[in-house]
């Protein structure tokens, strides 16, 4: 594994972070509990230092099973990343600007809010310190931008959390340039986690930039899309009724997407990996991109995504996959 420093930060991530979003549930088809934790401890045992999370991530369970998963572990060897700021309980209902309805792992319609004020930044890093078991969070981030509360009280609140011990450094997430640098006048950001593939570029534009000029990690997410960059998809797929992927596959070509995905497996089949472990290694190594979140929702998927830093891709190997993706998409 890999370990690469977060921004200005003291923090040494795992090139490969552990995404939790699919082991919350809810948006993913559901959980099993025992496949999900086991999930989590593979991937520590295999070299994934860094886990991240959040509270809308199943409405808490994500975080109590990566509590429950890390339990026996040396606490100061994993770093854990959490996030503030989409609420749904009832002290909150109404407050922020509203996000969308969503569905908990029993069926229940809940409104989410963004909604990022001091108090209730303070409220959420509680309950998150009690579901994951431990008295610090390593990297706290604004989960999406909150346009009802100003940017200059959550990083205040931040900075505030920071001086008290409950975080180690702080972050934001979906931020543009502009929310980046209004940040900026307040706090020392760490990181902006931002969704970035093969299929999805556009930070390259200006939010990866400005984050190299000003030392800011970079946290890409969905690097597979979700799944769709590991090739098993086809174009008459179908998922259970409550798996987000349903719609959110929508947006791309899958005949296109797969003619690619063809087009490279030489490659990978070169460096004796998968499909999956190629387009997370790319994803590694494009500039500015300092750690990576791969999903797992069982022992065997972990190890995998911990194995793509096993090889790396040359400068030649990085141009075959840029002029066959210009090959297939124009």
């Amino acid at each position: 594994m890999e370990y690469r420093k977060l921004g200005n930060t003291k923090l040494q991530l795992s090139a490969i972070t552990y995404g939790a979003f699919a082991i919350g549930g809810n948006m993913w088809g559901g959980n099993e509990e025992q496949e999900s934790i086991k999930a989590v401890q593979a991937s520590i045992d295999h070299g994934v230092s860094t886990i991240d999370t959040a509270p809308f991530y199943g409405f808490g369970l994500s975080e109590e099973l990566i509590g429950k998963a890390v339990a026996g572990y040396d606490r100061s060897k994993i770093q854990l990343l959490t996030k503030f700021g989409l609420v749904w309980d009832q002290s909150n209902q109404g407050k922020g600007e509203f996000f969308f309805d969503a569905a908990d792992n029993d069926g229940n319609k809940l409104p989410v809010y963004k909604y990022a004020a001091k108090e209730s930044i303070i409220r959420e890093v509680e309950a998150s310190l009690k579901r994951l078991g431990t008295d610090y969070i390593d990297l706290l981030q604004i989960h999406w931008p909150d346009a009802t509360t100003p940017i200059a009280e959550t990083m205040e609140t931040l900075e505030l959390l920071i001086k008290q011990g409950k975080i180690r450094a702080a972050g934001v997430s979906n931020y543009s340039l502009q929310q980046m640098q209004t940040s900026q006048q307040s706090i020392q950001l760490a990181s902006n986690q931002v969704p970035y593939s093969m299929l999805n570029r556009a930070i390259e534009q200006d939010v990866v930039p400005y984050a190299q000029q000003n030392h800011i990690g970079i946290i890409a997410y969905s690097p597979l899309e979700r799944g769709l960059l590991t090739g098993k998809y086809k174009p008459d797929f179908k998922l259970s009724d409550d798996d987000h992927r349903n719609g959110y596959f929508n947006q791309f070509s899958i005949g296109k997407v797969n003619l690619f995905l063809e087009a490279i497996r030489p490659l990978a089949q070169e460096k004796k990996a998968s499909l999956s472990q190629l387009v997370l290694r790319w994803t590694t190594q494009k500039p500015g991109i300092t750690v990576v979140l791969a999903g797992a929702r069982n022992a065997a998927q972990a190890i995998d995504n911990a194995k793509a830093v096993d090889f790396s891709l040359s400068a030649e190997e990085l141009a075959f996959i840029g002029q066959t993706f210009e090959g297939v998409f124009g």
